[in-house]
């Protein structure tokens, strides 16, 4: 489990950015505005960062889900651990929970570009702070 102190830093690429539109999928219609911060893999098995199938479904906040503040004061909220990993019981990205945008209009706000980085730092086991650096 994911405790204060601990961190990760991302390279955001075009598909963190604009989740809803450079996709490699017909599973939908195009959706503007979406965004999401990855989690490698290391780091989801490590810090124990469960997407609902390692829930069983059940939403627990420092396991799939995370109460989460940036540095700069724009995000406020809560995000979603998704996706899989090859163990799918664990998570590849944050994204706001139940919104998908949420991450896109904070990247909008602070003017994040491709290859500019993300700093997720757990501030308690069940908040984080992102900054992008």
């Amino acid at each position: 489990m994911a405790k204060a102190g601990d961190y990760y830093e991302i390279t955001l690429k075009q598909p963190h950015l604009e989740w809803g539109e450079h996709r490699y999928t017909d599973s939908r219609g195009i959706v503007y505005g979406e965004g999401y911060i990855p989690i490698p893999a290391d780091i989801a098995y490590s810090f124990g960062l469960l997407n609902s199938n390692g829930t069983l479904g059940v939403d627990i906040l420092g396991k799939n889900l995370f109460n989460c503040i940036s540095s700069d004061g724009y995000y406020n909220g809560v995000v979603r651990a998704q996706g899989n990993q090859s163990d799918e019981n664990y998570a590849k990205q944050f994204s706001g929970n139940k919104d998908l945008k949420a991450i896109g209009d904070w990247f909008h706000q602070v003017g994040a570009s491709v290859g500019d980085k993300v700093l997720v730092e757990w501030i308690s086991d069940t908040d984080i702070e992102i900054t992008k650096k």
